[in-house]
């Protein structure tokens, strides 16, 4: 049987992540944050390693942030966006010349990236809970998404449920799709590759 202390949660950050969950549970989604296993698994699939430009819808507490910082070139920059103010506190002293965190809406995510002078993002990473928003909110933000990314580059969205499987699927066609059973909840983690001609062009 899995052992919760083998997911590699810090006291301070399973505390203020449930807080945060308890303050505003639509937001927040989950009552801890991601698994070392789940972290492993988003940095995998978006091929951070491969990226100069990188954005984080909803950082959270930060865990998942520090994988992508581990995978990233130095040269890289990566622009975290969190709308909660609380945990933008928790963010902000990490170190990391390459890290920008914003307290602000990912459905302004091109405001964002000209205000912080980073260039179209090759991946946008979200843990972002899409299945307990609004549809036309959500179809707001990975609109915003796909608008900004560079072509062919990836946007990976770890979920519990399949709402942003459903709204990808309008603009960036058919998901890759992982399921991450050693996380609490189990996450599934979904893949787009923007497609170099946009799927209304293709179609035609």
């Amino acid at each position: 049987m899995l052992r919760l202390d083998r997911l590699r949660l810090q006291p301070d950050e399973r505390f203020a992540f449930f807080q945060g969950f308890l303050k505003n549970p639509a937001r927040v989604g989950s009552v801890i944050p991601s698994s070392r296993f789940l972290e492993r698994r988003v940095v995998e699939l978006a091929e951070v390693d491969r990226a100069q430009s990188v954005v984080e819808l909803g950082p959270g507490t930060g865990g998942t942030t520090r994988a992508l910082l581990r995978a990233m070139a130095p040269e890289a920059r990566l622009l975290g966006i969190e709308l909660d103010a609380d945990f933008v506190r928790i963010l902000s002293p990490m170190r990391d010349p390459r890290l920008v965190i914003h307290h602000g809406d990912a459905r302004d995510l091109e405001r964002h990236l000209r205000m912080h002078r980073f260039p179209a993002p090759e991946v946008v990473v979200s843990g972002i809970p899409f299945s307990t928003m609004p549809r036309r909110l959500g179809r707001e933000i990975v609109q915003a998404v796909f608008n900004v990314l560079a072509p062919g580059g990836r946007f990976v969205a770890y979920q519990v449920r399949d709402r942003v499987g459903e709204l990808g699927r309008e603009f960036f066609g058919r998901p890759q799709v992982q399921v991450e059973l050693l996380n609490v909840p189990p996450m599934r983690v979904y893949r787009w590759v923007k497609p170099s001609v946009p799927l209304m062009q293709q179609a035609s």
